[in-house]
């Protein structure tokens, strides 16, 4: 069966979207300096374990 993965606006969103941001604060890829930040960050570790996925970290910008 197949699993829907949906976007919301431009980005991924959905139980996808809801999972991968659950696993990589589990993992500490990325973290919040305090909870009540809006925005996470992405860790050294984080930034060593997506770039082994072949994920171009230089792409993110700040909106």
């Amino acid at each position: 069966m197949k699993k829907p993965a949906k976007t919301c606006y431009s980005h991924l969103g959905g139980k996808l979207g809801t999972l991968l941001l659950e696993n990589f604060i589990e993992k500490k890829w990325i973290a919040k300096d305090d909870v009540s930040d809006k925005h996470y960050y992405v860790t050294d570790l984080g930034t060593a374990e997506f770039t082994k996925l072949g994920i171009d970290l230089s792409l993110i910008t700040e909106e």
